[in-house]
C-alpha cells in the first residue's frame, strides 16, 4: 500500500465569501462527516425524547454513514455511554465487493471516552457501523469520519505501533507501509498475534542463547556441578527421530551429564544399533537392553536403574532437548542448591520438525498442577526424592511422569524447591499418536492422570474428589463441612435500584448455597426506588442495610461491613455482577475453606458474553490487567486457562471470597492510599505475602455490568487519583509487578491476552 496524499491545492484559496457556495466541494476535497452524517439502519430504535440514545433491539445494530465516502485515509472517532465499559465495535466499508469480516474494521469503545482509530480506503466506499453486537441501551455523543493527509497517517500508525505493538517498540523506520497497516490493524483485533513465535525465537531467544564454549567457560566458575542422569526409554524409535534426540543430548554446553537408555525389547534391530554406535562414540551413554518388553513404566525404571548422578532428566525417544538445557537448570540450582524438582518452559516440534505452540509456564503453582499436568517437560527431578517415592509405578501408564511429579510434591515442604527456569529448554515432537499430538491420542493417559490425581488427595488426606472436564484437563470437587460455614456476601450501593435489585435478587433466586447473608452497605443513596427496595429486604429477613455516610471509599466501606459481617467467610461483590451458575457460591467457598488458599476469584463476563475477567495478571499496563479480556465466553484461553482452576496473583473484588481470619490478619483493605483502584489486588498480594495462594475459579459464573453505579472516571480528578494509586502499587509492591510469579517474563505486559512480547529482547 502505498500512502496517497489527497488534492488539496483548491481548498487552501477559497474565500470566507464564498464559503457557503463551495461547501459542496469541500467535503468532495477534505470531508467530514459527523454525527448527522450517521443513520441508524436495522435493530436500533431511538429513544424519545432523549437525543442521541439508542436501543438495541438484536445482535446486529448498525449505522449507515448517509454519503458515499472517497476513497483515502480517514480518523474515525466515536465517543458512546455504553451498557457495559467497553465493547468491540466495528465498521464495515464496501467498496463495490460487498460488506465482509475480511475487510472490517475493529475498534474497542470504552464507554464515556473518545475512541479513534484510522480508516484506510483503497476506493469509494460507503460504511457501516456496528457499535454492539447484542441488545442494549447507549447513547451516542460523537461519531466523526476525518480526512487526513497520508503524512498524518503515517506518523499516527508509527506512534500508535511503538506504543502498542512489541515489533515496533524500537521504531520500525524499515517497514513497509502494507507492513505498517497490516500491523496496525492487529492492534485493534481481539486475539490477534502480534508476535509470532518465530519472530520471538529470532529477535528474543537466538541473541541471548549462550555458545557451547560459553556455557563451558560458566560452568567451570561454578562450585557446584552436579552430575545429571537423563533417563531415556525406547521402543522401535524411528531411527531419524532417535538420532535427533540422542544427537540433542551430546550437543549439550554443560559437559557433566550421563547418558541412561533402556530399550524395551525393540522388535526393529536397527535401533539397537544405533543405540550401540552411539555408546562407542561417548563413554557417557549407558545402556540396558530389557529381555521383555514391559511398557514405558518397567523400561523408565530400567534407565533409572542405570542412574547415578544427583539429578534425574527425563526424556522422551523421540523429543529432543534445546543445547542450553542442561546448563540452564544447573545455573538455577546454583541459586537454589536445596532445590528438589527444575522444570522448564517447552514447545512442540510439528511433523517438519518446525518448532511451534510454546508453552511459557508459571512459577510453581498448585492448583494449576492438580488442573492439567503443567510441568511435564523438561522435568528434573533430585534423585534421592525419586527413590524415596518408589520411582515411576505400574499402572499408571501414560500419565507415569504426572503420577510422579504428584508424589515427589507430596514429599517437597518448602515449594521455594520446586524451581522454574523461564526458557524454553524441551522441544516435544508431535508424532503420532504422541500426547504431543493432543492428549485424545491416547485416552487412556486420561484415566492414569485421573487416579494419579484422586490418590495424591487420598494419600495427603485432602477431602477432594477429581473429575474429568477433558482429555488432559481435570476438576477437583471440594467437600464443604456440615454446617456449611456462613458466608457474608457484602454489596455496596449507591443508589441504582435497577442494578441492585438485578444483583440482589439474582442472589436469592439462583444460588443453591444455603448458609449466606447478604448485607448491603448504602452509600448515601437518595433515590427513593432504591431506598424503598432495601427496605423491603431488610423487613423480609433477606437482606441487612448498613448505612455509611461518608464519602465514595471502597476499601473503607468494605472494611466497615466486614466488621459487622457474621460469617466466616467473607464475599466482596459488586452491587453491579448477575449470578448466572447456582453453585458459584458453594464452588467459591469450598476453595476459601482450603487451609492453604487465600483469595478466590470468579469468571465474570460482559453482557455480551464476552470475559470480563479471567485473574488478575500483575505488571499489566504498569499495574494489573485481567487476563483474557474480551475473550468469547466458549474460549479455552491460553492452554486452557479459562477452562479450569488455576493460581493467580490477585483476583477482582467484583466477585471475591477470602476467610474472614486471612482478611483481618493482612489489615483489610487500604482506606487511605487505594480508596477505588487497585485495592482488590493489593489486598490479594498481602494475602500471597502471607504464605496462601490465591486461585480463580470458571466454575463461579457470574455478569458483571461494571462500575455502574459509580460512573466514568474521566473526570479530572478522578483521573489524578487514578494516578496516585497507580503509584502507591508501584511503590509498594515493585517486584511482583516486574514478574508475576503465575505469569511469564516472555509474555506481553501490553495485552491481557498471553501472547508474546519482545520485552526481553537482547
Amino acid at each position: 500500500m502505498k500512502m496517497q496524499t489527497p488534492a488539496m491545492s483548491g481548498f487552501t484559496r477559497l474565500k470566507k465569501r464564498v464559503f457557503r457556495h463551495a461547501k459542496p466541494m469541500i467535503r468532495k476535497l477534505w470531508p467530514l462527516y459527523t454525527l448527522g452524517d450517521w443513520r441508524p439502519a436495522h435493530q436500533l430504535q431511538p429513544v424519545p425524547g432523549r437525543p442521541g440514545q439508542f436501543e438495541s433491539i438484536g445482535a446486529d445494530p448498525h449505522f449507515r454513514l448517509a454519503h458515499p465516502v472517497p476513497a483515502g485515509w480517514y480518523m474515525f472517532e466515536a465517543k458512546l455511554r455504553l451498557p457495559n465499559a467497553s465493547v468491540h465495535a466495528r465498521i464495515y466499508p464496501d467498496t463495490g465487493s460487498g460488506e465482509s469480516e475480511e475487510t472490517a474494521f475493529s475498534l474497542r469503545l470504552h464507554s464515556e471516552r473518545l475512541c479513534k482509530r484510522l480508516v484506510y480506503l483503497p476506493a469509494d466506499a460507503r460504511l457501516r457501523f456496528d457499535p454492539l453486537s447484542a441488545p442494549g441501551s447507549f447513547g451516542l455523543d460523537q461519531l466523526r469520519l476525518v480526512r487526513v493527509g497520508a503524512a498524518f497517517a503515517r506518523t499516527r500508525l508509527r506512534r500508535k505501533l511503538t506504543a502498542r505493538h512489541p515489533l515496533h517498540a524500537t521504531g520500525a523506520a524499515t517497514a513497509t507501509d502494507e507492513q505498517l497497516w497490516t500491523d496496525y490493524c492487529k492492534v485493534f483485533e481481539v486475539g490477534s498475534e502480534l508476535v509470532s513465535y518465530a519472530d520471538w525465537i529470532e529477535r528474543v531467544e537466538q541473541p541471548r542463547l549462550p555458545s557451547a564454549a560459553d556455557q563451558l567457560a560458566e560452568s567451570r566458575q561454578w562450585q557446584w556441578t552436579p552430575l545429571m542422569s537423563i533417563v531415556v526409554p525406547t521402543y522401535n524409535t524411528d531411527p531419524a527421530l532417535l538420532r535427533a534426540c540422542l544427537d540433542s543430548v551430546l550437543a549439550q554446553g554443560y559437559p557433566h551429564w550421563e547418558l541412561c537408555i533402556a530399550d524395551d525389547a525393540s522388535t526393529q534391530p536397527e535401533v539397537r544399533a544405533i543405540l550401540d554406535a552411539y555408546a562407542r562414540q561417548d563413554a557417557r551413554v549407558k545402556l540396558s537392553y530389557r529381555r521383555q518388553n514391559g511398557h514405558i513404566v518397567a523400561a523408565s525404571n530400567s534407565a533409572l536403574a542405570l542412574a547415578g548422578g544427583e539429578f534425574v532428566v527425563l526424556l522422551d525417544h523421540d523429543d529432543e532437548l534445546a543445547p542450553h538445557a542442561l546448563f540452564e537448570v544447573v545455573k538455577a540450582l546454583q541459586t537454589r542448591p536445596s532445590a528438589q524438582i527444575v522444570y522448564s518452559d517447552e514447545d512442540k516440534l510439528d511433523p517438519n520438525g518446525r518448532r511451534c505452540a510454546p508453552y511459557f509456564k508459571p512459577d510453581f503453582s498448585p492448583d494449576l498442577l492438580y488442573s492439567q499436568n503443567y510441568i511435564s517437560h523438561l522435568g528434573v527431578y533430585r534423585r534421592e526424592l525419586v527413590q524415596a517415592v518408589g520411582a515411576f509405578r505400574q499402572g499408571y501408564e501414560g500419565s507415569q511422569d504426572y503420577d510422579l511429579v504428584l508424589r515427589c510434591i507430596a514429599r517437597i515442604t518448602d515449594a521455594r524447591d520446586i524451581v522454574h527456569v523461564p526458557e524454553v529448554l524441551y522441544h516435544w515432537r508431535m508424532a503420532e499418536g504422541s500426547t504431543a499430538s493432543g492428549q485424545e491420542q491416547k485416552s487412556y493417559t486420561t484415566d492414569a492422570a485421573r487416579r494419579a490425581l484422586q490418590n495424591h488427595f487420598d494419600s495427603t488426606r485432602q477431602p477432594a474428589s477429581v473429575a474429568v472436564i477433558a482429555p488432559g484437563l481435570y476438576r477437583q470437587h471440594w467437600a464443604i463441612p456440615e454446617p456449611a460455614p456462613l458466608v457474608s456476601l457484602i454489596v455496596p450501593t449507591r443508589d441504582c435500584h435497577d442494578v441492585l435489585k438485578t444483583c440482589v435478587d439474582s442472589i436469592l433466586q439462583k444460588t443453591s448455597y444455603s448458609n449466606y447473608e447478604i448485607l448491603i452497605v448504602d452509600n448515601q443513596s437518595t433515590c427513593p426506588r432504591t431506598l424503598a427496595y432495601m427496605a423491603e429486604l431488610e423487613a423480609e429477613g433477606k437482606a441487612r442495610v448498613l448505612r455509611y455516610d461518608q464519602p465514595f471509599n471502597y476499601s473503607a466501606i468494605n472494611n466497615f461491613a466486614a466488621r459487622h459481617a457474621g460469617g466466616s467467610i467473607l464475599g466482596l461483590i459488586n452491587n453491579d455482577v448477575e449470578v448466572i451458575s447456582p453453585d458459584w457460591l458453594n464452588e467459591m467457598a469450598s476453595h476459601a475453606i482450603r487451609a492453604e488458599i487465600g483469595c478466590v476469584g470468579a469468571k465474570l463476563y460482559y453482557p455480551n458474553d464476552t470475559l470480563q475477567h479471567g485473574g488478575v495478571v500483575c505488571g499489566i499496563g504498569g499495574v494489573a490487567g485481567h487476563s483474557h479480556k474480551y475473550r468469547p465466553r466458549d474460549d479455552d484461553g491460553y492452554f486452557s486457562r479459562l477452562r479450569i482452576v488455576h493460581n493467580t496473583s490477585a483476583v477482582t473484588a467484583a466477585a471475591l471470597l477470602v476467610r474472614r481470619d486471612v482478611f483481618e490478619q493482612v489489615g483489610g483493605l487500604d482506606e487511605t492510599g487505594l480508596r477505588v483502584a487497585f485495592n482488590d489486588v493489593d489486598l490479594c498480594l498481602k494475602v500471597m505475602q502471607a504464605g496462601y495462594r490465591n486461585l480463580w475459579t470458571p466454575f463461579a459464573e457470574l455478569y458483571h455490568h461494571e462500575s455502574i453505579s459509580r460512573g466514568s472516571d474521566e473526570t479530572p480528578e478522578k483521573r489524578e487519583r487514578f494516578k496516585r494509586e497507580c503509584i502507591v502499587m508501584q511503590a509498594r509492591w515493585p517486584e511482583v509487578l516486574a514478574r508475576d510469579p503465575y505469569y511469564n517474563p516472555n509474555l506481553t505486559l501490553r495485552r491481557e491476552d498471553y501472547s508474546l512480547d519482545l520485552a526481553a529482547e537482547a
